[in-house]
C-alpha cells in the first residue's frame, strides 16, 4: 500500500482535530456539552461541513469512545510489559494503572465506563469481534488470568455450577469478543473486573467519600485479595470448590 495522498492526510488531520475538540468539550462540560456545531465553530468550519466527517453526534461520540479505549489499553499494555513475566504482577500493575488513568480522567472514564449515553450505546453493541477497541481492552486483563489457569488451575466455584449458572448463551457476548475461554477463566475475569471497576467507579464518582479517607488503601487490599485467590491451588478433583 502506497503512502496516503495529500487529501487523505488532510482528512485524517481534520478528523483528529474534531475528536480533540470533542474531548475538550467533554472534559470542560461533560458529555452533554459535546456539539458538532460548537466544534465546527471552534475550528472555523460551517456546521454542515463537519457532517462530511461525522454523519451524526452519536458517530462522533462512538469514535471518541474508541480512541479513549485505545489510549487506556496502550497505557495498560505498557504497564504490563514493564511488570515482567509473572501474571499476578501484570494484573496488579495494570489494575493500578487503570485506577490512576481513571482518577486523572474522570470525564473520559464517565464517557466510556459510566452511565449509557447516545453514541456509546452503539459502540458497546458493536463489541462482538476481537478487533473492537472494547474487546482489545478487555483482552489485556483476560490474558494473564488465562496464563495463570494454564499454569495451575485456581479456585473457582465448581465447574458444573458455573456451567449451570453461566453456560449456554449467557456468556455469548464475552465469547464473541474474546474467544471461547474456559468457563472458569471467564468467571474469574468477570469477578475480578466487577471488583476492579466497582472500586474505581466509586472513587471516580466520589461514592467512597462518606466511608474512607484513602480509597487507594482499600483498592490495594481488594486487589491483593483477588490475586491471592488466583494463586490458591484447588483441591484435587475435576470441579474445584469455592
Amino acid at each position: 500500500m502506497g503512502a496516503p495522498s495529500r487529501r487523505e492526510r488532510l482528512r485524517s488531520a481534520t478528523v483528529a482535530e474534531i475528536k480533540d475538540g470533542a474531548r475538550r468539550l467533554l472534559v470542560t462540560g461533560g458529555v452533554d456539552a459535546i456539539s458538532l456545531r460548537a466544534i465546527a465553530r471552534d475550528m472555523g468550519m460551517t456546521a454542515p461541513a463537519i457532517y462530511r466527517y461525522f454523519p451524526s453526534l452519536e458517530a462522533l461520540v462512538a469514535a471518541l469512545a474508541g480512541d479513549l479505549y485505545d489510549e487506556l489499553r496502550l497505557r495498560l499494555e505498557a504497564a504490563r510489559d514493564g511488570a515482567g513475566a509473572e501474571p499476578v504482577e501484570q494484573l496488579l500493575t495494570m489494575s493500578r494503572t487503570f485506577r490512576a488513568w481513571s482518577v486523572a480522567h474522570p470525564a473520559e472514564f464517565g464517557l466510556i465506563l459510566g452511565a449509557p449515553v447516545p453514541g456509546r450505546n452503539a459502540f458497546v453493541e458493536g463489541c462482538v469481534t476481537p478487533e473492537h477497541p472494547g474487546a482489545r481492552f478487555g483482552a489485556v486483563f483476560i490474558q494473564p488470568i488465562l496464563d495463570l489457569w494454564h499454569r495451575s488451575p485456581f479456585r473457582t466455584p465448581p465447574a458444573e455450577l458455573l456451567r449451570q449458572r453461566l453456560g449456554g448463551r449467557r456468556l455469548e457476548p464475552l465469547r464473541l469478543s474474546h474467544g471461547d475461554v474456559p468457563i472458569e477463566v471467564a468467571y474469574a475475569f468477570l469477578s475480578g473486573w466487577t471488583r476492579l471497576y466497582g472500586l474505581v467507579a466509586m472513587e471516580v464518582f466520589h461514592q467512597f467519600d462518606w466511608a474512607v479517607t484513602e480509597a487507594e488503601a482499600l483498592f490495594e487490599l481488594e486487589m491483593e485479595m483477588f490475586t491471592a485467590q488466583l494463586l490458591a491451588d484447588p483441591p484435587t478433583g475435576d470441579s474445584p470448590p469455592t
